[in-house]
């Protein structure tokens, strides 16, 4: 009897934990943030590298949501972030030219997938030890395969070739 009330003590403050998570977002996210982007593409060992920021902060009606990568001259996106619902769970980054990308919190996890031209890119951030880990799986929308039988025993599933990965560990400047 003691094991179970251990454990659904446990179940309980991991449930209070994440749904402290996702009430703190994005606020708990709030600031600068720098790192490095490695980006490595199916076949090379080798990743290419670039600076990347994250700068995220309170405006009157949402927050900014904007990526550097280089610099602010090369590659700037002042996308901004905005709540979709009521319980903080879906979120939108308008890219403010029309596009508007569909975010999700789940669990401790700030992630999205959205295909444009062909390619399908899944998004990934999370906070781990202070750091926010951003991570970006590419891979084209047409399957490589297509294999199962069409039955209950044996559904038909489709297999994608990942074209690249992206992983940056960001540290909050300010």
């Amino acid at each position: 009897m003691k094991k179970i009330s251990s454990l659904s003590a446990a179940l309980i403050l991991i449930c209070l934990t994440a749904f402290s998570q996702q009430n703190d977002f994005p606020a708990a996210w709030q600031g600068n943030w720098k790192g490095e982007l490695s980006w490595f593409k199916t076949g090379n060992r080798d990743p290419q590298k670039v600076n990347m920021e994250l700068r995220i902060h309170k405006t009157d009606t949402a927050w900014t949501w904007q990526l550097i990568y280089g610099s602010a001259t090369e590659d700037n996106r002042p996308y901004i972030l905005l709540p979709r619902d009521t319980s903080g769970v879906h979120w939108v980054i308008d890219e403010l030219n029309g596009i508007v990308l569909d975010q999700y919190l789940v669990g401790n996890q700030f992630s999205g997938a959205f295909t444009v031209m062909g390619a399908t890119i899944v998004n990934n951030y999370h906070m781990e030890n202070g750091k926010l880990v951003v991570e970006f799986f590419s891979y084209p929308a047409k399957p490589v395969a297509t294999t199962g039988n069409g039955t209950d025993d044996s559904p038909k599933v489709d297999s994608y070739r990942i074209a690249s990965y992206q992983k940056a560990i960001l540290e909050r400047t300010n």
